[in-house]
C-alpha cells in the first residue's frame, strides 16, 4: 500500500506500508528529486551487473528524508510550506516514509527505533527552522 500526502500538485510525503509488494523495480520519486526512493523485488538468481556511480556535481537546495520504522509506532504530522497543519498519519514497524517537502513533526506512540537517510553534509542550525 502506498499513501501520498499532497497539497495541490506539491508532494509532501509518501508512506510505503510494510505490506507493499510488487514485482520488479519501482521508483516512487520523480527523476528531478534530489533524493531518490525506490523498491526492488527480484527473484533468486537475478543479477545486477557490477557498477560504480560516477562523480556528478549536483545542486541540492532542499533536504529530503527517508525514514524506516525498525520498531514501534509514531504519528507523523504534515505541514505545508507556510507551516500550516495539513493532516496526520500513523506509521509502524516496517513502514517507510519519504519526506519530500513542506514540514513535519513526530509523536512517538510507542517506543520507536527509526533509521533516517538524508542528504549531507549536515549544516547545523541552517538546516531547519523549528515551529
Amino acid at each position: 500500500m502506498i499513501e501520498k500526502i499532497t497539497v495541490g500538485d506539491q508532494l509532501i510525503a509518501i508512506i510505503i506500508k510494510k505490506n507493499f509488494k510488487r514485482e520488479g523495480l519501482a521508483f516512487f520519486t520523480p527523476n528531478e528529486f534530489s533524493q531518490q526512493f525506490g523498491y526492488m523485488n527480484r527473484p533468486q538468481g537475478y543479477v545486477i551487473d557490477p557498477h560504480i556511480h560516477n562523480e556528478v556535481e549536483r545542486k541540492v537546495t532542499l533536504t529530503q528524508e527517508v525514514l524506516f520504522v525498525k520498531s514501534g509506532k509514531l504519528q507523523i504530522n504534515f505541514y505545508d510550506d507556510n507551516k500550516t497543519y495539513l493532516e496526520s498519519r500513523i506509521a509502524e514497524e516496517g513502514d517507510f516514509i519519504f519526506l519530500a517537502s513542506g514540514g513535519h513533526g513526530f509523536k512517538m506512540l510507542e517506543d520507536c527505533e527509526l533509521f533516517e537517510v538524508k542528504q549531507g553534509p549536515y549544516c547545523g542550525d541552517m538546516d531547519k527552522s523549528r515551529f
